[in-house]
């Protein structure tokens, strides 16, 4: 008798729980004494996938974060590099990316964000003294990665003016060289620019720089032309480096922009990091005090000097340019949907992603023993190359397949990939190609050089 009241009252809380609304809806669209055939021959592990199934309907799947520091490289970091890191990384998120599309599209800098980048207080980053923060190669190279990963132009306009210019000045001007320009170049009270590659001399600066210095008393006067100069039409001091017709080696001018002889054209139609002012400079008997020669600069094994320091730079903007068009493309896979749900649960896409963030991540553990290497003082020219060449061709690999991913979107400035598509050919050219850079790998790794 118990038995039946304790089903009888069962049935009753089940009938008040019934919304028969709904269940008169449902009866519409199932059978449902089918329904109740097909789950009472559930067993219990059926009954209870069912259960776990219905009660997570409604509620939200926590999505993982979207971040391309797979690794958790940024762990590596002392407390105080990673509030640097953080800190830039606000200043790129809030202050560049609402106008970078803008200023890309139209090729134009945003001179309003030179007072913005100020107090960052982060020019001349690695330097020691001249009110620079000495800090170290790892942290500069992280700095240039967080630019890229927003956008490379501003990257590169920073890495011109503290890593090429600046550090120019600091390796191999006089004490009262670095006295009169360091200061105002690290606050970006003063621009500089590094003026090397020719109109038909690029890979070919070491023995075949077309410029031209002559000495004439205190006075050196400089004739030919450089291109491809970033931040030249705006600089105040262009590093420019010329053949010495005295003894036929390359030395290094700062040349202010009111010296006479000296103009610079800007350069027009680019594809490629548009924001970048590069200038097309030509000197006509361009007069240069002695006291304005680079005192320590008098071969190309100095200006290399310069370059293996930068170039390692350029290797961390190739993984940040990377990282944003990864991060931004899967966070796009979670968005779009097709067939009634996002892309980002389809196998084909995550197989590109997985792709994309395997060579991201290889790049970031290269580029960080590459900056170990520089903290120590054992980086050489072929370390250097190897990283550029590795991350630039992994690069142009990673922003192919965000593009992609994306489909047509891709190449819309809006989505925040096409940008990256078209800067990462740039990076993949500058500061030495892939064949120089991979030629000074194989010297290293042969004992024999393959350079014409």
């Amino acid at each position: 008798m118990s038995g039946t009241f304790s089903k009888l009252r069962n049935a009753y809380q089940l009938f008040k729980s019934i919304d028969f609304k709904q269940l008169a809806k449902l009866s519409e669209k199932v059978d449902l004494p089918k329904v109740m055939q097909s789950v009472a021959q559930m067993d219990e592990n059926q009954l209870n996938g069912l259960m776990k199934m219905l009660g997570s309907r409604g509620s939200k799947k926590k999505e993982p974060p979207i971040d391309g520091d797979f690794y958790n490289i940024s762990e590596r970091l002392s407390p105080e590099d990673r509030e640097l890191q953080l800190k830039v990384r606000e200043f790129m998120e809030k202050e560049i990316q609402p106008l970078v599309n803008e200023y890309w599209l139209k090729a134009e800098f945003p001179f309003e964000i030179i007072e913005k980048f100020r107090a960052l207080n982060i020019c001349g980053v690695t330097y020691d003294g001249y009110g620079c923060p000495n800090r170290s190669y790892l942290m500069e190279g992280i700095l240039a990665m967080e630019m890229a990963r927003v956008d490379a132009s501003i990257a590169t306009f920073f890495g011109v003016q503290s890593g090429l210019a600046m550090g120019s000045i600091y390796m191999l001007g006089s004490e009262a060289q670095k006295s009169e320009w360091l200061p105002k170049m690290q606050q970006l009270h003063c621009i500089g620019a590094f003026g090397l590659t020719e109109p038909e001399v690029g890979s070919g600066t070491a023995g075949g720089l077309t410029t031209t210095a002559k000495r004439e008393g205190d006075t050196w006067i400089l004739n030919g032309q450089k291109k491809w100069i970033g931040n030249a039409t705006f600089a105040d001091v262009i590093v420019i480096w010329a053949r010495d017709l005295g003894d036929n080696q390359v030395k290094g001018f700062l040349v202010r922009k009111e010296n006479p002889g000296f103009a610079v054209e800007k350069m027009h139609d680019k594809m490629a990091l548009r924001i970048v002012q590069n200038g097309l400079i030509t000197l006509t008997d361009c007069r240069v005090e002695e006291a304005d020669r680079l005192q320590h600069a008098n071969n190309f094994k100095d200006t290399s000097r310069v370059l293996r320091m930068t170039r390692a730079s350029v290797a961390w903007e190739a993984v940040g340019c990377a990282r944003g068009a990864y991060e931004n493309a899967l966070a796009y896979t979670r968005k779009r949907k097709q067939f009634g749900k996002p892309i980002a649960s389809f196998q084909l896409i995550q197989g590109h992603l997985v792709e994309m963030l395997s060579n991201l991540t290889a790049m970031q553990t290269m580029v960080f023993r590459l900056s170990e290497l520089q903290d120590q003082g054992a980086l050489k020219d072929e370390h250097a190359s190897l990283a550029k060449v590795f991350c630039t061709l992994r690069t142009r690999d990673i922003v192919g397949r965000a593009r992609e991913v994306m489909g047509g979107n891709g190449i819309l400035l809006e989505y925040n990939v096409a940008r990256f598509v078209a800067d990462a050919e740039a990076i993949y050219s500058y500061e030495g190609t892939k064949e120089i850079n991979s030629l000074i790998v194989g010297r290293a790794i042969t004992g024999s050089s393959a350079f014409v």
